[in-house]
């Protein structure tokens, strides 16, 4: 299973072999695979949003062309949100800072159950993401 899940170029040899023979055995899961490598490469390449709507739409129809279900899901909401996930070939930022920060505070607030005075808690808050900038570590 973790051998499939990761990039190809993240595995080592003895992953590689179980891999392979995984796939040379299931030839439907090798065609999953491969188009799932070929959807990783679109967004990995530099793309206008018009030519990575392109590639998208191409690659949406190599899957339908495919006979392939396990995609169906996911074809209907790539093509449900396409405009929306194309923004990303404008800007290519993303919200890992933010979901990094929240993921921060939920866990302080977790520490800090039950504390009853707020200005506690935001001090709290306070050192726990800034204490080491300000101590020089």
């Amino acid at each position: 299973m973790w051998p499939f899940r990761r990039a190809p170029q993240d595995l080592m040899a003895e992953e590689k072999e179980r891999l392979a023979l995984v796939l040379d055995c299931a030839p439907d899961l090798r065609q999953a695979y491969d188009l799932r490598e070929k959807l990783t490469a679109i967004f990995e390449r530099a793309h206008s949003k018009a030519s990575g709507t392109a590639a998208l739409q191409r690659w949406m129809k190599q899957v339908r062309q495919s006979g392939l279900s396990c995609f169906d899901s996911f074809l209907k909401t790539l093509a449900t949100w396409l405009e929306e996930i194309t923004n990303d070939f404008v800007a290519r930022l993303t919200s890992g800072f933010v979901e990094g920060f929240n993921n921060k505070v939920k866990v302080i607030k977790r520490r800090c159950y039950g504390m009853t005075n707020l200005t506690h808690l935001f001090q709290r808050l306070y050192l726990d993401l800034e204490g080491y900038r300000l101590a020089g570590l």
